[in-house]
């Protein structure tokens, strides 16, 4: 999932249990555009820096530990809001559906989170409601 500085989401895939988050980090760097891509170390693949990179993307992902090469490109203070992609996935955990996947197929289930996401984008464009 991408979310914006904010957390509130821009681009959804669907995987299936077994496939890593990872098989479809290019794939979302396709759909979006933005100045940096924050991920955890998860993603810390040669393949998706340069994917971030050909986009003009800076790709914000710490090495892991056992990692030799340099990571000039990490800023730590830019990377503290990667929480905001944890959050998002918290907020639709709050809708039943997704927290449970009433949905086994992968077509419904995108189309259910996709309807969650709508509403999470609504609810930032209605004005506060007085109450008077």
């Amino acid at each position: 999932m991408a979310t914006d500085a904010l957390g509130n989401p821009l681009y959804i895939e669907i995987t299936g249990g077994q496939v890593h988050d990872s098989q479809v980090a290019k794939t979302i760097i396709e759909n979006i555009e933005a100045e940096s891509l924050l991920a955890d170390k998860g993603y810390d693949s040669e393949k998706i820096r340069e994917k971030a990179r050909e986009k003009n993307i800076i790709p914000m992902i710490p090495r892991r530990s056992n990692s030799k090469k340099p990571n000039p490109e990490l800023d730590q203070q830019i990377y503290k809001a990667r929480h905001q992609v944890e959050n998002i996935f918290a907020r639709l955990k709050h809708f039943r559906s997704i927290a449970t996947r009433f949905e086994k197929l992968a077509r419904n289930f995108k189309a259910v989170v996709t309807l969650a996401c709508t509403y999470i984008w609504l609810k930032l464009m209605t004005p506060e409601r007085s109450t008077k």
